[in-house]
């Protein structure tokens, strides 16, 4: 199967348990890997054989702008809901980062990852 990915898309958002996450927000890190056939649109080389990453783009910035959620779980997994229900790919892997937490100890960034298909929702 083949990749597209999304790296390091960067969005600010109010996630996070804290008053102060939920009033000031924060930056948040995104990545996809899009899992598609690519050779359709390798050999065609038209759009509508593949993803618009443009438009990907807009569903992950909906989903991390619209809503405010406790955990960066949950946002991973309503951008992984969106992007399977709305474009023609059959897997995706979701990773959202949170640089600078608020942990009490050195840390650059928390990290989650998820793996989800269409068959997860449906």
């Amino acid at each position: 199967m083949d990749v597209i990915r999304l790296k390091n898309m960067v969005f600010y958002g109010y996630h996070g348990i804290s008053d102060s996450e939920k009033s000031l927000g924060g930056k948040f890190e995104v990545d996809l890997d899009l899992y598609k056939d690519l050779k359709k649109a390798g050999q065609s080389d038209d759009l509508k054989d593949t993803l618009n990453y443009e438009k990907i783009y807009k569903t992950v910035h909906n989903c991390t702008k619209r809503n405010k959620y406790y955990l960066i779980e949950t946002l991973a997994d309503r951008i992984a809901k969106s992007v399977l229900r709305k474009y023609r790919t059959d897997k995706v892997i979701v990773r959202v980062r949170k640089p600078h937490a608020p942990v009490k100890g050195v840390l650059d960034t928390v990290e989650v990852e998820i793996v989800r298909t269409k068959d997860d929702y449906e």
